[in-house]
Order: structure tokens, then sequence, then C-alpha cells
């Protein structure tokens, strides 16, 4: 799921270009060059130890692209804006002239937003499904559950960020993808105060549009 320290190094050239997007989509059927077993363990990790995962990427040999998995998220959610972020406002300045320009790609990404996605794509859609019952029920543990359940899957996708971009050298600054969290800390109590149940809200609104 995750590229590799020395792809990262590879890539990091002003000269480099990613390939084009018909050659990934084409490895996406040639499962024999699929490492599942490793893809499975970084699954398992992302939810109980995260940091393993990235410590462990960069003694990983192998080069590993996510894009068999979860493709359709790139047209779900603006991961391409941390990617912007990142090149035009966290790298480190080079010291001198004589130093290569390193730039975070846009493969690599869209892995950090894959792996963050993971956690919270089961918070939010397996554990969620199974407890829906409670929590659009009407009364105060329901809307407590419910803020509590989405603050949750959504800080941990931002921490997740985090620990991706964390660990490219040539990064600075990169605890702002943490700030979103210390929101959301602030504002679910503001929620669950004023009642909102985002459970329920999400759920009438599919519903309105179904009918």
């Amino acid at each position: 799921m995750l590229p590799t320290s020395s792809s990262v190094k590879g890539r990091s050239g002003p000269h480099t270009r990613p390939n084009s997007l018909p050659h990934y989509l084409r490895r996406i059927v040639k499962w024999q060059q699929m490492d599942i077993e490793y893809t499975f363990w970084q699954m398992l990790h992302l939810c109980t130890a995260p940091k393993v995962v990235y410590q462990h990427t960069k003694y990983h040999k192998r080069m590993i692209i996510a894009l068999d998995m979860l493709l359709l998220l790139l047209f779900q959610y603006c991961f391409s804006t941390s990617w912007f972020f990142t090149n035009n406002y966290l790298r480190e300045e080079a010291p001198n002239s004589h130093v290569v320009e390193q730039r975070v790609e846009w493969l690599y990404a869209f892995d950090v937003h894959c792996n963050s996605f993971f956690p919270m794509f089961l918070l939010l859609y397996v554990v969620h499904y199974f407890i829906s019952p409670l929590l659009v029920a009407h009364g105060f543990i329901p809307v407590l559950l419910s803020n509590l359940l989405f603050m949750a899957a959504i800080s941990y996708y931002h921490y997740l960020n985090f620990l991706g971009y964390a660990v490219l050298p040539f990064l600075d600054r990169t605890d702002f993808f943490l700030y979103p969290i210390g929101v959301f800390i602030v504002l679910s109590p503001i929620l669950i105060l004023c009642g909102f149940n985002p459970s329920r809200y999400f759920m009438n609104m599919y519903f309105s549009r179904l009918v």
C-alpha cells in the first residue's frame, strides 16, 4: 500500500515524471505482482499501530502501489489538496542551489490518503452500519455516540495523514495536519450540547434524495 523509502528518493529529482495513468491502470489486473499479504499487514497495523507502518516503510525493499484499492476515492475526496499544500508551503528551503529540489509526488499523496481513509472507512461505513439503529434514535446517548464516532474517525484520518508526510525529511511543519483534530475536539462538545446528530442528519439527507 505504501511506497518504499527508496522509491520516494528516486522520485524526488527535478527531472522525474510520473508514469502515465493507463500504465498504472493496467497494473490493477496483474495480481501476481501484488504483495497481498503485506497489504493486509498494513491494514491491520494502520488500525492498531500506525507508526509501525510508516517506520517499516523505510526498510521495505519493494515498491507497492495501491492503485488496486479504493481507486474511486480519487473522485470522492480532495486529497490532492494535501499534495498541493505540502509542495508549496511545507517544503524546506534548499540551503544552496546545488541541492536537488525534492517534491512530494502525486502518487505518494494518493497512497497516504488511501492508508488514512481505510480506518475511517471501517468506522463510518462498517461499524456505523451495524450500530446505526442506536445512533439514529432520539435522545442524548445517540447524539453523544454519533458525534464521538465521527470525531474519532475524522481525527484518526488526519493523524494518519500527519504520519504519512512526517516521514519525509524534506518537509517541515507537518504538524499542520494535526490542526483539524483540535478543531473537531472543540466542535464536537458544541454539537453534542446543541443536540446535533450527524448520523441522523446524513441518514435523512440520504433518504430525502431517494424520494
